[in-house]
């Protein structure tokens, strides 16, 4: 979970994609039923055994909940990696992309005008907030307050 920008994709490259499926709905070309897909696709990985990590913004609790749902089905445990980068640090991280991977910087500051900070309190088994440090990623487990 995170802005544009954050280093959501990074993050999974590093520390997910080795044992992890990548859903993403940047990897959709068509804009028409993406939830439902990205539904299909966590399921069949699911249903094979595989985990499976959801990388999109998913800036809303009810963004998140029917990925929550969908792994609690099959029985799966839930971990949450929030992506906690400023909105100004991922708009300078976007302008060094190019082509379809660079959004509008209105973009992301919308994502963050609508951003709900996640909380283990909507079903997540373990969350992490997870920052940019020196060329990698330092993850500090989160609890209710």
């Amino acid at each position: 979970m995170g802005l544009p920008g954050a280093g959501k994709t990074t993050f999974y490259r590093q520390r997910l994609a080795a044992d992890h499926a990548h859903v993403s709905k940047d990897l959709m070309k068509s804009a028409s039923r993406k939830g439902s897909r990205q539904l299909a696709l966590i399921d069949a990985a699911l249903r094979s055994g595989r985990s499976v990590a959801v990388d999109n913004t998913n800036a809303r609790a009810a963004d998140r909940a029917a990925l929550i749902a969908a792994a609690r089905a099959h029985g799966a445990r839930v971990v949450g990696y929030y992506l906690d980068t400023p909105a100004k640090e991922c708009a300078v991280r976007n302008r060094q992309r190019e082509g379809p991977e660079r959004v509008p910087d209105v973009a992301i500051y919308v994502t963050a005008r609508r951003l709900e900070r996640p909380g283990l309190s909507e079903g997540f088994d373990a969350l992490y907030r997870v920052r940019a440090a020196e060329g990698g990623f330092e993850q500090i487990a989160l609890t209710e307050p």
